[in-house]
Parts: C-alpha cells; sequence; structure tokens
C-alpha cells in the first residue's frame, strides 16, 4: 500500500465519498447512509466553494480513504467543517489532521474567528481526535430526524487555538 495524496475534490468524487461515508457508517450501529440524505455529493467540489469553502480527500491507490470540507457559516468569522472521514484501514496516518491543516489554513486566509463542526453521538472516535486538536465540546445537542435517528454533539475551537 502507498502513501496517501491529499488533493482537492473535484465534482467527480463524489459518488468515492459517498462510499466512504457509507464504510464508516457500517461499523456503528443503526448508522445508514441515503444518497437522498448527501445532496451536496453530486457535486462537491462546487458545493463547498459556493459556501465560501473547500473540500480535500485523501486516495490511496485510487481509492479516496479520506475526506474533510470546511465552510463559511451564515455567521460572520465562524466556519464550519464537514465529512470529517477517514477509512478505518487508513486512520492513524495523520490524513485527518493533514486535511484539518489545510482547512484551518484557508480560515486564517478568511479571518475566521473560530470553527465549529457536528458529529454523531455515536463517533466516540471522532470525537476523540476533536479535541485532542483542540476543539471543546460544547452544552448542546441536535436530532436530524434522518434515516439514522441520528443525535448530533457541537463543537467550537476559537481560530487562535487551532494547528
Amino acid at each position: 500500500m502507498s502513501y496517501a495524496l491529499i488533493r482537492s475534490a473535484t465534482d467527480e468524487d463524489g459518488p468515492a465519498i459517498g462510499k466512504l461515508i457509507a464504510s464508516v457508517f457500517a461499523d456503528y450501529e443503526n448508522c445508514h447512509f441515503v444518497d437522498e440524505e448527501y445532496p451536496e455529493l453530486e457535486h462537491p467540489s462546487s458545493y463547498y466553494a459556493a459556501m465560501g469553502g473547500q473540500i480535500w480527500v485523501a486516495e490511496q491507490d485510487g481509492v479516496i480513504v479520506g475526506s474533510l470540507a470546511v465552510a463559511e457559516s451564515l455567521t460572520p468569522g465562524l466556519f464550519e467543517l464537514h465529512k470529517v472521514y477517514v477509512a478505518k484501514e487508513a486512520r492513524g496516518q495523520g490524513l485527518a489532521w493533514s486535511m484539518f491543516n489545510l482547512a484551518t489554513d484557508l480560515v486564517d486566509k478568511r479571518e475566521g474567528k473560530a470553527i465549529r463542526l457536528w458529529s454523531d453521538t455515536r463517533f466516540l472516535e471522532g470525537h476523540a481526535f476533536y479535541e485532542k486538536i483542540g476543539f471543546q465540546k460544547v452544552p448542546v445537542e441536535r436530532f436530524l430526524g434522518d434515516v439514522s435517528d441520528s443525535w448530533e454533539f457541537g463543537y467550537r475551537l476559537d481560530a487562535k487555538d487551532a494547528g
């Protein structure tokens, strides 16, 4: 197996990003990937660019094994992380950290003040990563009303604490 290459995602990467997300969801009880709940994957690069952001993927041996997107929120100076996924077999290689650094570079260039994210309450490994890089869990949860009956925790990181 070769090293992963991190690159900007294209609109054509949508199906492969969906496959990555489905593989991550498969490790959790009652966590289902349904295409209709992810319309942004029809054109992921264009979607996040239109939101003032970008999406990156990690590709290894021609397979997308990681993704991370960042976009501006409706609150000035507040950015949000999206689509933070790394395939089980590619974890521990620094891929999420490397993509996160690209996201914080974009936030810094746009003079962002903070980054937030939402993460399914079942994704304990992801929560440990977010907390390790400085995110603080906020005292709020939200219910998505999706096919998986997902609840999410909120996290926030002040831009001065990023990286």
